[in-house]
């Protein structure tokens, strides 16, 4: 039987450990990707095509995550919710006589929520940003109204549009509110 000579047993030795540590890395990274994956849903799919590969939609959504985490974010105590869930039914009976009315006063509404809840009211896409880190699974219907309302201020949005506005705000409303008790009156 052949002796191994002690610097074979260390370039052995050295490449077994390289080889731990690359495992032990893709290892981390896959979490990594799943777990930004499972926490933003389809917010991650389009964080990738809008940055171009994964590894770039990764540390995008990380330093999301961690900017928010600096915000001092609360849920509203009933007594807030109640408020805002009375104000909700209003703007929906608004609805009726002025539909656009109605978008106006539902944006300015879930901006008060998010205000009251902590979140800054930086421009519409940083609030965007943030709301997906905690709200990811509705934030594309703030996207959606969002972009009726400046369609219909450009006059180019029906009635069924607003309408339709009117039903993306209620999602994040109601998510926003930490509860379904507004989708199931609405």
């Amino acid at each position: 039987m052949p002796q191994i000579s002690n610097p074979t047993l260390l370039v052995v030795a050295v490449v077994i450990v390289c080889a731990v540590v690359v495992v032990a890395w893709a290892i981390s990274r896959k979490r990594r990707h799943e777990r930004l994956r499972d926490r933003f849903g389809a917010e991650y799919d389009r964080t990738v095509n809008a940055v171009g590969t994964t590894g770039r939609a990764d540390a995008v959504l990380e330093e999301r995550e961690r900017r928010v985490e600096k915000y001092h974010i609360t849920p509203l105590d009933e007594r807030q919710r109640a408020r805002f869930a009375e104000e909700w039914r209003r703007v929906q009976a608004v609805f009726v006589d002025d539909p656009a009315a109605a978008v106006t006063q539902a944006d300015a509404l879930v901006t008060e929520v998010m205000s009251a809840r902590g979140y800054p009211m930086a421009d519409f896409d940083r609030r965007v940003e943030d709301l997906t880190v905690e709200h990811g699974s509705v934030v594309q219907h703030y996207r959606a109204a969002r972009e009726i309302a400046e369609r219909h201020a450009r006059h180019a949005a029906t009635t069924e549009d607003l309408r339709q506005a009117l039903v993306h705000y209620r999602e994040l409303f109601a998510d926003l509110l930490d509860g379904n008790a507004v989708r199931r009156t609405a």
